[in-house]
């Protein structure tokens, strides 16, 4: 009998990240993997995105980041970008990006309407109705208005299937859920949305997703001035 060579152990993926919906995306990703995972947080309030370190993986320096020392050529691969992540973490494990071509394209182009529209415009929204230093009507009416808009697109999409890409839940599920949390921040009840209501609830029950939102969720705390300058003021916009 030829004894069986035991495989090494899987490496842990660094992750550098913060609680919030970019890097939710990420971290419900790996819980649904069930890749094993070290997380690092990078406290986007105190500024830890700036520092050189965290540059060196993240040069656009936002949340989230990995490093995979298991990289598609044995080497470590880093990434930044939580849709390039995404993508990198389904190709690496086959799993929520679909098996043919048609599914396959059909989930990429959600994840795009959410890279391209929900991201940006919910986060809008959330900034001028919660975070402006001064209430601006125009830019508060057209970002509120553009992310029932996008909503409305989601619900009609969910009416006639179970997930946004079709009949399986995918990466675009994953990566857009994570924004609907904050709905109301964003001027939106999901009674008004009953398609986006179900699938919402139906992913919120994922035991994978339930342990994907605590991660670093108990670091996370109010936004004091330095958090505000940091995240919103003139340090964002220094040449690095």
């Amino acid at each position: 009998m030829t004894d069986k060579i035991a495989k090494p152990a899987q490496q842990p993926i660094q992750v550098y990240s913060w609680p919030t919906p970019n890097g939710h995306k990420v971290h419900i990703m790996l819980e649904e993997c069930k890749l094993p995972y070290e997380v690092t947080g990078v406290n986007i309030g105190a500024g830890d995105q700036f520092k050189e370190e965290f540059l060196a993986i993240s040069p656009n320096n936002k949340i989230p980041a990995i490093v995979d020392p298991d990289g598609p050529d044995g080497k470590p691969m880093s990434l930044f970008e939580s849709g390039a992540i995404l993508l990198y973490l389904a190709g690496k494990t086959g799993k929520f990006l679909g098996k043919t071509d048609r599914e396959r394209y059909t989930t990429l182009q959600w994840l795009m309407f959410q890279m391209g529209g929900v991201g940006p415009m919910f986060g809008q929204a959330h900034h001028f109705r919660l975070y402006a230093p001064e209430r601006i009507e125009y830019a508060t009416n057209r970002y509120t208005n553009e992310t029932r808009r996008l909503y409305g697109v989601m619900d009609k999409q969910l009416s006639t299937h179970a997930f946004l890409a079709g009949r399986a839940y995918t990466i675009a599920d994953i990566a857009t859920w994570p924004w609907t949390r904050s709905h109301a921040n964003q001027g939106v009840d999901l009674a008004d949305f009953p398609n986006v209501k179900r699938w919402f609830d139906e992913i919120h029950a994922r035991p994978a997703v339930q342990r994907g939102i605590q991660v670093l969720a108990d670091q996370r705390k109010p936004q004091d001035a330095t958090a505000k300058e940091n995240l919103f003021g003139a340090t964002q916009y220094q040449r690095r």
